[in-house]
């Protein structure tokens, strides 16, 4: 019984360190993205294909 209670504390103390890497790594910058904005502007929009679109208003399938 005492091994589940050493291993639960382990597990949870691993699991703290973690999110605790999480949260500051998010808080330091480490997530941002600088570089997708300044060439966003250079990628293509995919073409939105009209085979399905009816010109005549219909709803017919």
């Amino acid at each position: 019984m005492g091994i589940i209670y050493l291993m639960l504390i382990v597990s949870l103390a691993i699991a703290l360190f973690f999110l605790f890497s999480f949260f500051w790594a998010a808080k330091s910058g480490q997530y941002d993205d600088d570089y997708s904005p300044s060439v966003r502007i250079l990628f293509d929009d995919e073409k939105q294909s009209t085979e399905n679109q009816q010109t005549d208003g219909s709803t017919e399938v």
